[in-house]
């Protein structure tokens, strides 16, 4: 049986169009409050991630992005100012590695 929602997200990436999000401000104090509302700190096990976050490998902190993010994409991580690219993980999640 094929899963109604994989079609779907197939449609949307072979489109190109990408949602976006407003992002508010989380109250992250470890950046600028320009850059405040792109970060926020990870709360634990309850915590998921919505499809514009990733979390940083290297300080585990949730990078977000005003739109979706997809395999290739490229995001900074200001706190420990690293550069990572977004990946699919072996479970079908998006997950940050480090770029070299």
């Amino acid at each position: 049986m094929v899963d109604p929602l994989e079609s779907v997200e197939e449609a949307v990436e072979s489109a190109g169009e990408r949602r976006r999000y407003v992002l508010e401000d989380t109250g992250f104090d470890e950046v600028p409050p320009k850059y405040r509302r792109f970060y926020r700190k990870w709360r634990g096990v309850g915590d998921a991630l919505a499809p514009n976050e990733v979390i940083c490998p290297v300080c585990k902190v949730v990078i977000r992005s005003t739109r979706e993010l997809r395999p290739g994409d490229r995001v900074y991580c200001m706190p420990c100012m690293s550069r990572l690219v977004v990946v699919r993980s072996e479970e079908g999640t998006l997950e940050a590695r480090v770029s070299y």
